[in-house]
């Protein structure tokens, strides 16, 4: 019999059990860390650089913001070719390819065994893995069996999980089973809420969704969910294929509210879309009313989101979710491929010649 079987329903499927399957991502990446052997001398590093792009960033990104006052150890995300100046002997490079085959990162994989460095490496496999064995360097090379779509954006589970779990490993962050384990938890609520089941006046990422058609979302968010916002604009403008950027408050109190003004055009294009916490300090929710305020005497729209659990953990994962599956559901709205990359693929080819 012929396969009736349509395309898109197919890729749109694939998005839809990956989001569902990040607290699986998460749960693996947390215990398949703990095994594996890291020098000692690992733990006495006075740097952390993060090399990787794209999606294989994402996650140094969440983690960084996330763990901003409590990270012992400072990190630097490089996307690019070359390392800093002052990466040496006492810099641990954390190199993140999901392919293994990233040309940056590769190179800049190269560049940290010059320097002498402390390589750590993630990946799928590729090149990255195969240098990884070659120099007995210690790294995770992973089978990402809770990923059915296999993109990248879309293993932020994993990436977390992984910069987690090694983090906490050698004393840099105190992440614990329990946060884990309550991280899980909300993510399974989330994932309850925001379910095709549930209608659109009960469901805020459909409902998200479906104000956003025809926009350009721009994202504001603070302190620990800075990071997993800027994971959702992403996955808006590869999964969407939807125009989006964020701001992070308190910066864009010093100089974006001066921008609402010109082109007029742009007011019935953007919504702001306030990602608020009941976890921000004090002196951060005192502007997200004010901003809202002043966005609304400019004309422009404005949607608010405030995750419900109460760690900080659990709320970047929640806002994750959130963010994942508004954008899926934009993807369908749109009628588009949410896992074709048209643009990237060409611009690699034509580089490639």
């Amino acid at each position: 019999m012929p396969d009736n079987k349509d395309p898109l329903q197919e890729k749109y499927k694939l998005v839809l059990e990956t989001i569902n399957a990040y607290p699986l991502q998460l749960k693996q990446s947390w215990e398949e860390i703990r095994p594996i052997h890291v020098p000692d001398e690992y733990k006495n590093i006075d740097n952390i650089v993060y090399c990787g792009m794209g999606g294989s960033a994402l996650g140094a990104r969440i983690v960084k913001s996330y763990a901003f006052g409590t990270l012992r150890v400072p990190i630097e995300i490089v996307n690019g070719y070359t390392l800093p100046q002052y990466t040496g002997k006492n810099t641990l490079v954390f190199v993140s390819s999901y392919s293994g085959s990233t040309e940056e990162t590769v190179e800049s994989t190269y560049a940290a065994l010059e320097k002498g460095s402390k390589i750590f490496g993630v990946t799928t496999g590729g090149k990255l893995s195969e240098i990884l064995q070659k120099e007995n360097l210690p790294g995770y090379i992973f089978n990402p069996i809770h990923n059915p779509s296999l993109q990248p954006r879309m293993a932020i589970g994993y990436s977390v999980g992984s910069i987690l779990a090694l983090f906490s490993k050698l004393g840099f962050l105190d992440t614990t089973d329990e946060e884990i384990e309550k991280s899980q938890v909300a993510m399974h609520i989330a994932l309850s809420n925001f379910s095709e089941s549930v209608p659109t006046e009960k469901n805020i990422a459909k409902n998200f969704a479906e104000k956003i058609k025809g926009r350009i979302p721009i994202f504001v968010a603070s302190e620990h969910l800075v990071g997993a916002v800027h994971t959702i604009k992403n996955q808006f403008n590869e999964s969407s294929k939807t125009f989006s950027a964020i701001f992070d408050i308190p910066e864009l109190n010093h100089h974006l509210m001066e921008g609402l003004k010109n082109p007029a055009k742009l007011r019935e294009l953007l919504t702001f879309v306030l990602v608020n916490s009941n976890l921000y300090s004090d002196k951060i929710k005192k502007r997200y009313p004010l901003t809202h305020d002043v966005i609304d005497k400019n004309n422009v729209k404005t949607f608010e989101f405030t995750p419900e659990s109460n760690q900080k953990l659990s709320q970047v994962f929640e806002t994750l979710i959130f963010g994942s599956y508004s954008s899926y559901y934009l993807t369908k709205i749109y009628g588009i491929d949410p896992m074709e990359i048209p643009w990237v693929d060409y611009f690699k080819l034509q580089l490639a010649k």
